[in-house]
Formats: C-alpha cells, structure tokens, sequence
C-alpha cells in the first residue's frame, strides 16, 4: 500500500500491513491489534431505562435518539425533563459520564455516535447504547472508529428487524474494532479532531449560503409579486396593512372578486391507488392515484388541512383534486406562477382554524383584500421569478453538493485514520498540517 488520496491530498500509509483477523476488516498496520468491542471496554455494554417517564417542564434532561448525531449530543432536541426521583432511579442502571460514548440501537438512525462532553446531570433512554473505554482505549478514537465506513457496515449487517430495526448490545458488544498503541489513537483522535473541525466549518459555511439564498429568493420573489418590476412606477397605499404600498395602476379588491376557491371533490383513501391513469392531488402535493380526473389544464392549489395547512402547489394535466385541496379558478386571465407566487407571499396557513388539526377557513381568505397588476405585467412578473428562482435553485444546489461531497471526505478521512490506510503519526496540530503528506 502507498498511500490513501482524499479529494486531492495524498496521505502515506504505513511501512508494513498484515491481514486483520476479522471479516469486517481486510488489512491493519502490522504492529496494531483487533479486538471485540467489548474487551476495549471498563463495563459492559447497558443502554437507559426501558420505562417511559413523567416528564415535566424542568429539571434532569433526559436525552434519547433525536438527540444524537453528528458524535455530538444536542441538547436543544432532548425527549424532556424528568424528576430528581426518576433520575435517582433510573440512576441505579447507569448514570452518564463525561467521555462515555453513545450509539443508537434501534430505529432508523441506528448506530449514529455521540460522545459524552459534558459533566452536567443528565440521563438517557433504552434507545442509546453506552461504551465506556478502559484506560487503554481513547473515547475519542472509538467514536472515530464507530463512525468509520467498516464498523458502520458490520452494524448494518448483524442487526435485525422487528417493528424496526435493531441490533442487539450482545451482538454489538462482538464486533470488531481497531487497536493501535494508546499513544498512537491519542495522536489518531488529535489529528480528527482537527481535520474535521476543518470540513465542519466549511460545511457550517455552505449551510448558511443556503440559508441566505432562501432569504434572498424568497425576498426578491415577495418584492416583485407585491411591488412590481418597475423601480420607478408611481406608488399607492393599498390600504391593507400587510401589503403596503403598491402601484398605483394595480386593482386592489377583495381575493373573492378575482378567483373563486373551491374545495376538490371527496375521495376516501381506499380510492386512491398507488399507480393509475390520473394523479389525485392534495394541497400538499401528490396522494395517488384514481382513474377518474375532475380537473383538466392548470391550477393552484391550497392545502385546507393538516400541518402544511396554506401550502400551495401548482397542478397540471388531467388530475383529481382530493378534499384535502382547495382549487384556485380565476375569474379572469391569470399568470400561473404570479398567482401561485402571490398567494405563497400571502402566508395562508394562518388563517387557518384549528380543530383536531389545522384547516383553512376559505371564508376568512375570501375576505382578505389583494393587489393584482394587468396580465402582461403579471406576465412580465413570472417570467422573472421564474429566471430568479433558477439562478439561486442552481446556486443553492451546489451549496447541498459541496455538503454532499464535504461530508463524504470527512467520513473517508475518518474511516481511513482509524482502520490504518492512512499513518498519522507525525501529524502536529499547532502547524495545522499533516507531515509527511
């Protein structure tokens, strides 16, 4: 072996390999060692109770799977707070400890990873695993090496299924991992930690282009539906105090004089099929399928329930709108995408009334006032939203690619220090760099 390129840097490998006892492992440098997780470890492994607590509105955090990604624990998405009694009892089975590590074991995150980086009182559920390390073994390192793409294969291959996927804390506690000298996984963690806070930043970076590019989409696209293209054209108060000024050639009229809302025609789910002729169609999007249509040509269509209750969506083509939409019929000439546009701005969710969930009240929508410009302004409009909206869906695309291909080297980084493809000895971290590469 020669060397281990990542995204265009080539790092060394060591002087000699042999093979790894172990059918999840091919190779390992020739001095480091295989073991069964569970003789890296000062405890075996336990997970947090099986019960379901009281919570409450404060006291102990009490942190389960939602909680665990990124080999962080967030504590801003914890299942709740538990009493001081609960976590006395809960105690008994296993209390946290700073530097434990944590994997998922059941549902569909299983063997996500996470450390223990703080001292502060906390308990967790029976859905998380707990290793703690002997004093031969790094934390750190485990987590590197838990997270690497071997260890994550051989979970995915011994757990098993019933409600939901599974993997037993006997099964687990036989897998194999990597051990080198302690010194060196010290070295090994040391030079993750700094090469990942590295790409983490710069994913940190791409995360927030796409954030300011939704902004500013969403602000090009609010000021052209409401203000026009025109910087110069004579303004108005609309006299509706959540649109302001508009221009003052624009009509200005309740919504019910320019469109008539209709709610879609009643189709329960066991009509709707899962391939057919013609799509059924819900505010929210696509439910279907049926074999009859009672809509034909082009349409906007509101969400009237549920949690995306005001969402609109464009329909075309031959289709069955469910009772689920309400279907926009213009009285007059209308560009699709201004409309759609327009009443997206116009944040219908929120007049929706709530009852066992959420629903719009087409009568309370009927009655809000808009402000429509001629057609071939309207024209004008949704030409250039359609232009905008492709440069930064372009822009943002490659903002989630470089996430995409970030993310892909750091799990390659990873998983090539751990299982020794690549030799990091001689990393320093106060020079930022790798020797040696």
């Amino acid at each position: 072996m020669t060397g281990t390129a990542l995204s265009g840097k080539k790092y060394k490998a060591y002087p000699e390999y042999k093979t790894a006892d172990s059918k999840w492992l091919d190779e390992i440098p020739s001095h480091w060692k295989v073991a069964a997780l569970k003789h890296i470890l000062s405890t075996p492994i336990t997970d947090g109770p099986h019960l379901t607590p009281v919570f409450q509105d404060e006291g102990v955090p009490f942190v389960s799977a939602e909680a665990v990604s990124g080999g962080h624990i967030n504590f801003d998405k914890i299942r709740g707070f538990i009493s001081e009694k609960d976590n006395a009892l809960f105690s008994q089975k296993y209390k946290p400890q700073l530097h434990d590590v944590y994997m998922i074991k059941s549902g569909a995150t299983t063997g996500i990873t996470a450390i223990v980086e703080t001292e502060i009182k906390f308990n967790i559920w029976s859905p998380l695993a707990v290793m703690r390390c002997n004093k031969n073994y790094n934390p750190y390192f485990l987590l590197g090496f838990l997270r690497s793409d071997s260890f994550q294969k051989s979970v995915q291959l011994s757990w098993t299924f019933g409600t939901q996927q599974n993997i037993g804390m006997n099964t687990l506690e036989n897998l194999t991992v990597c051990c080198p000298p302690i010194e060196e996984q010290q070295k090994i963690a040391k030079f993750l930690d700094h090469e990942t806070a590295k790409i983490d930043t710069l994913i940190a970076k791409q995360e927030k282009l796409i954030e300011l590019l939704k902004e500013k989409r969403q602000a090009v696209i609010s000021h052209a539906v409401t203000k026009g293209l025109n910087p110069n054209a004579p303004m108005r108060d609309s006299g509706v105090e959540w649109l302001g000024e508009v221009p003052e050639h624009w009509r200005v009229a309740k919504l019910s004089y320019f469109l008539k809302l209709l709610s879609g025609d009643g189709i329960t789910s066991n009509q709707i099929e899962p391939v057919g002729k013609y799509p059924v169609m819900g505010g929210n999007g696509l439910r279907g399928y049926t074999t009859n249509y009672n809509c034909n040509g082009e349409y906007a269509l509101i969400g009237r329930q549920g949690a995306l209750c005001g969402n609109v969506n464009i329909a075309k083509g031959k289709f069955f709108a469910s009772e689920h939409a309400v279907v926009v019929y213009p009285y007059l000439d209308f560009n699709l995408t201004f409309l759609s546009e327009f009443l997206r701005f116009m944040n219908l969710g929120q007049y929706s009334v709530s009852a066992a969930q959420p629903g719009i009240s087409v009568e309370r929508v009927n009655a809000l006032k808009i402000a429509i410009p001629p057609l071939i302004e309207q024209t004008d409009i949704g030409d250039k939203i359609k232009v905008n909206t492709c440069r930064f869906d372009t822009l943002t695309s490659r903002a989630k690619t470089m996430i995409e291909v970030l993310k892909e080297r750091k799990t390659a980084l990873i998983s090539a220090a751990v299982t020794g493809k690549i030799d990091v000895r001689d990393f320093v971290s106060e020079q930022g760099q790798p020797q040696g590469v």
